[in-house]
């Protein structure tokens, strides 16, 4: 806007002239000119430039307010449970036969997760395993039937046809052949394929997790050769190839499904059994890889075994350094077991001096497990792994010993009623 002040050089030379008029008549000129720029700004101001500006569509804000304080969730994988029903295993509730939805109500739960593979029958790995084998058409009965019961949905997305965790994150068979930008564009859509026929089935997750124990990545390729793994010590452009997929994935929940709560989850808890990690380092790099490339997500997810993972007081430590850290974030434990009667394959880690394997061992564990996570005021989820396991009844192996029910009679174990202790 141009300048409309009266200049001094003026005023002078018109007093000059009429020294007597002259306070009347500057009075007069002052409050017209005074009434002239007010208009011309206000039409400057209404009409603005020649130009119109595009109209643009509102972007959609993160979502990095934590889930309202009070609303907690407890359950557990339950992704095989339809194999263990076709088998006729039996579930007892001290004594009496039930149905495991029926009884995981009836013990608090309110929540049950579910693992996805993109397409399991494709994976032709040497360590292919039958138990993965939740595809879209697998998990959408036990869906509907877990919303039939009264649950919300924890939805695990898993990107890879097979098991995806810190040691394998291999792309979908269907998708070997994209590159970057191709997969990240099928990671939307598909993405949001999964999600709108949720939606259309009434069975809408309330909470999405966006990959599977990603602490080094997801999608690396389809052998180690060529693995775009995300260690701390990779190439920062592994970072954000991993970023741009994730982000993908987050940018799908937010438009199909924008009342669910984003995870990311994570497993390296420990500092004594996982060696990158010492003074939480590779936990902590990841979040702050996260924050850095401005990830969409709301909730931090956890993996803790024992087993693998070390002492409690290591998890305790690994929470409170995420709540310092990202108090923006509210924190879940999505995957958690222990055995009821002897030692996991593979254990790294013997906790049984102070919990021992047995029933009230593992009761005693999951106890101490509640009291810890409902001191940390972020933590607001607790999941059991594979709590459904149970050979009772069938021809199926019992070599897992770390469910919620004894395979030898189908009973449910006393931990299983403890965890409603969580959100009590």
């Amino acid at each position: 806007m141009k300048d409309f002040r009266i200049s001094k050089a003026f005023i002078s030379f018109f007093v000059s002239l009429h020294p007597k008029k002259t306070n009347k008549i500057m009075k007069k000129l002052i409050r017209t000119t005074i009434l002239l720029a007010f208009t011309l700004l206000t039409i400057t101001t209404a009409c603005g430039s020649n130009e119109i500006a595009p109209e643009k569509k509102p972007t959609p804000k993160p979502n990095t307010t934590p889930i309202e304080e009070g609303v907690k969730y407890v359950g557990g994988d339950i992704s095989l449970l339809p194999k263990y029903e076709q088998a006729h295993a039996i579930y007892k509730d001290k004594g009496t036969p039930t149905s495991p939805l029926a009884l995981f109500k009836k013990a608090g739960w309110n929540t049950m997760r579910l693992r996805l593979f993109v397409n399991p029958a494709d994976y032709q790995g040497a360590d292919r395993d039958a138990n993965a084998c939740q595809d879209f058409a697998y998990i959408l009965p036990l869906a509907k039937q877990i919303k039939a019961a009264g649950f919300k949905i924890l939805l695990d997305f898993h990107y890879s046809d097979t098991w995806a965790d810190p040691g394998k994150q291999w792309t979908p068979k269907a998708w070997a052949s994209l590159n970057d930008a191709q997969l990240a564009a099928k990671v939307k859509t598909y993405t949001a394929e999964v999600l709108k026929k949720m939606k259309e089935n009434g069975v809408s997750p309330e909470l999405i997790q966006t990959g599977n124990e990603i602490s080094y990545g997801m999608l690396w390729g389809v052998n180690k050769a060529s693995a775009k793994v995300c260690y701390p010590t990779s190439p920062q452009e592994n970072w954000t190839r991993f970023t741009q997929l994730l982000r993908a994935a987050t940018t799908a929940c937010r438009e199909v499904c924008p009342k669910a709560k984003i995870i990311l989850h994570t497993e390296r808890v420990s500092t004594s059994q996982q060696h990158d990690n010492a003074n939480y380092q590779a936990l902590m790099n990841f979040y702050q890889q996260m924050q850095l490339a401005k990830i969409d997500y709301d909730i931090i997810g956890l993996s803790y075994y024992p087993y693998f993972h070390g002492s409690m007081n290591e998890l305790d430590a690994a929470i409170s350094r995420l709540e310092q850290a990202f108090a923006n974030k509210n924190i879940m434990l999505v995957e958690t077991g222990y055995p009821y009667k002897w030692a996991v394959g593979g254990s790294t880690f013997d906790y049984s001096n102070q919990y021992p394997y047995s029933l009230q061992g593992q009761q005693r564990f999951t106890s101490d497990l509640v009291t810890m996570l409902k001191s940390h005021k972020h933590v607001t989820g607790l999941f059991w792994w594979w709590p459904e396991f149970n050979a009772f009844n069938t021809q199926m192996s019992n070599w897992y010993n770390a469910p919620l029910f004894d395979s030898e009679r189908g009973e449910a174990t006393p931990a299983l009623y403890e965890l409603k202790k969580f959100v009590e």
